[in-house]
C-alpha cells in the first residue's frame, strides 16, 4: 500500500538499494544523464525516470561502490566518484538558497534578540542554530522555544553568507512553506552528515 498525497499523487518511492518505500522527503534523486553518467536532482525536476536512494551517506556510499545504478536504470551507467560529495554540496546550497529566500520574503529574522522577541510574537515553523555557535547560546535559543525544530547543520559564516551578512548564529523562519521546505531539505543534508 502506498501513501498519497491530497491530490492522489503517489508520495512515496523505492530506495534502489535497499528496497524500503520512503517518503520522498528522505530521498534524493538521480537520473541518468545523456551521456550515460548517474546525475544527482535534488529539485526532482529532470527529465528521465528517476533513481531514488535514501538520503543517507552510508546508503550512498554502498550504491555508489556496488553500482545499483546499473541495475535499477537497465543499462550501463558511469558513477562519478565524488557523487556522494557532490549531492552533499548540492543539498547544502539548496538549504541555504531557501533560508535567504525566507529572509527576503520577511520570513525569517536572525539575531539572538530578534529571535527572541519574533517567538514571543509570532508563530515558528524552524529554529536556526550555527554549528560552530557556542552550545550554551544553542541551548538557550532551544528552550525559548522547545516544541520548535532546530537545524544546527551549517556554520554560521554559512548561515550569515545566505543574508549577505557575514556572520549569524541564531535565525527564526516563520511557520508556513519556507519552514516546511527547510526543514525537508535540513533532514535530507543532515542524513549526509552523519558517518562521515
Amino acid at each position: 500500500m502506498t501513501r498519497k498525497t491530497e491530490a492522489g499523487k503517489d508520495n512515496s518511492r523505492k530506495c534502489i538499494l535497499s528496497g524500503e518505500s520512503r517518503p520522498k522527503s528522505e530521498l534524493v534523486r538521480f537520473v541518468v544523464g545523456p551521456d550515460s553518467v548517474i546525475v544527482p536532482d535534488i529539485s526532482e525536476r529532470l527529465p528521465g525516470r528517476g533513481l531514488w536512494l535514501s538520503a543517507r551517506r552510508d546508503i550512498m556510499v554502498e550504491a555508489c561502490a556496488k553500482n545499483v545504478f546499473s541495475k535499477a536504470a537497465r543499462v550501463k551507467v558511469e558513477v562519478p566518484e565524488d557523487l556522494v560529495d557532490r549531492v552533499e554540496q548540492l543539498l547544502r546550497q539548496r538549504c541555504l538558497e531557501i533560508f535567504g529566500l525566507a529572509r527576503r520574503a520577511g520570513q525569517m529574522v536572525g539575531g539572538y534578540e530578534k529571535v527572541r522577541s519574533f517567538l514571543s510574537a509570532e508563530t515558528a515553523g524552524a529554529l536556526f542554530a550555527a554549528s560552530d555557535g557556542a552550545a550554551d547560546g544553542r541551548s538557550k535559543i532551544s528552550a525559548l522555544a522547545p516544541d520548535i525544530p532546530l537545524v544546527d547543520c551549517f556554520s554560521g559564516s554559512e548561515l550569515g553568507a545566505a543574508i549577505g551578512r557575514d556572520w549569524l548564529v541564531h535565525a527564526v523562519v516563520a511557520s508556513g512553506g519556507f519552514a516546511e521546505s527547510l526543514l525537508a531539505e535540513a533532514n535530507r543534508f543532515s542524513g549526509l552528515q552523519e558517518n562521515k
